[in-house]
């Protein structure tokens, strides 16, 4: 398989977990596994590459057997600034992208968004139907210029780059109960509770 072809993932797990009275969310025990395992299992079949985004317990991720890199800021500037880290450290043109604290996401759906980054598109985002899901995207790497210049100006929003761009929205309205997360220790307890 030639460069072009390959793909590089992260997973982020870089925020303060405020409401997680910042615990940090991708270590928090989900099933008797940190949260962040049920991510790296669902990208690692697709991705030639594969980073931990994070900002804090460095270390600790590092023993999850991937490199871990953190935003080039201390501000905690959000995923765009993990996204730029990641676009600033892989070696292939695309750039998978899916959050630590959704565990209901499976490498089908990430296979979708890689599919439906076609010629003419920068990237692609899933769409339940209602609403995008901004941090579940593919995207080319070759945009770390433009987002670069988006954060040095002060701008944060994720949505609003996108915008910038040529967007393929993936239609997963069939099952939007998939980008369920988990953001606070009720909700960690909850959804605990169910079957697997």
């Amino acid at each position: 398989m030639s460069g072009q072809n390959k793909v590089s993932g992260v997973v982020l797990a870089g925020g303060q977990a405020r409401r997680m009275h910042r615990q940090d969310k991708g270590l928090v025990l989900f099933k008797r596994r940190p949260l962040i395992s049920s991510a790296l299992a669902a990208m690692s079949p697709l991705v030639d590459e594969l980073f931990i985004s994070a900002n804090r317990n460095q270390q600790t991720y590092q023993q999850l057997g991937y490199p871990v890199i953190s935003d080039l800021t201390q501000s905690f500037d959000g995923p765009l600034a993990g996204i730029l880290a990641a676009m600033q450290t892989a070696q292939y043109p695309v750039l998978l992208v899916m959050p630590c604290d959704s565990p209901f996401i499976e490498t089908r759906h990430l296979q979708r968004l890689l599919a439906a980054l076609t010629i003419g598109y920068d990237i692609s985002v899933a769409d339940d139907g209602e609403r995008l899901h901004p941090v579940f995207l593919a995207v080319r790497s070759q945009l770390q210029t433009s987002l670069h210049h988006y954060l040095a100006g002060g701008e944060r929003k994720l949505q609003n780059w996108l915008q910038q761009h040529s967007v393929q929205r993936v239609d997963f309205s069939a099952e939007p109960q998939i980008f369920a997360n988990i953001n606070t220790l009720t909700e960690l307890a909850a959804w605990q509770q169910k079957p697997d």
